[in-house]
């Protein structure tokens, strides 16, 4: 059986890639940053990929929020048409006074639903 010859292998080997998409300035810095470093691009992006911190930055909205923003659009709505009536001094039907007061209290019950969640 032949000895193997040449360097020996390393423990944990670097087999992973990872791609990264930038513009030429951008690479044009990372690459002065990585040669002020004394280190590869690789080396530079591994260490600041590991070690440094980043702000999450919130790409999605909360469903809730969504709805509560939808009921919301809908309930000014209403009141909007109800307010350019009100200031036309025509007088609210049964109906549309049954809706005010419907409105207003899903208002109270939004009101008391953002207030819990934000506890």
């Amino acid at each position: 059986m032949k000895k193997k010859t040449g360097r020996p292998l390393k423990a944990i080997k670097k087999n992973q890639q990872l791609a990264v998409m930038c513009t030429e300035l951008e690479r044009r810095i990372i690459q002065q940053k990585a040669s002020k470093a004394n280190c590869s691009i690789s080396q530079f992006l591994r260490e600041l990929g590991v070690s440094a911190k980043v702000e999450l930055r919130i790409k999605s909205i909360d469903p809730e929020v969504l709805a509560f923003s939808g009921m919301l659009n809908h309930v000014a709505a209403n009141l909007n048409q109800i307010a350019r009536k009100r200031n036309m001094d025509e007088e609210l039907s049964a109906i549309q006074r049954a809706e005010l007061n419907y409105l207003s209290s899903e208002i109270k019950e939004m009101a008391i639903t953002i207030k819990n969640n934000l506890k």
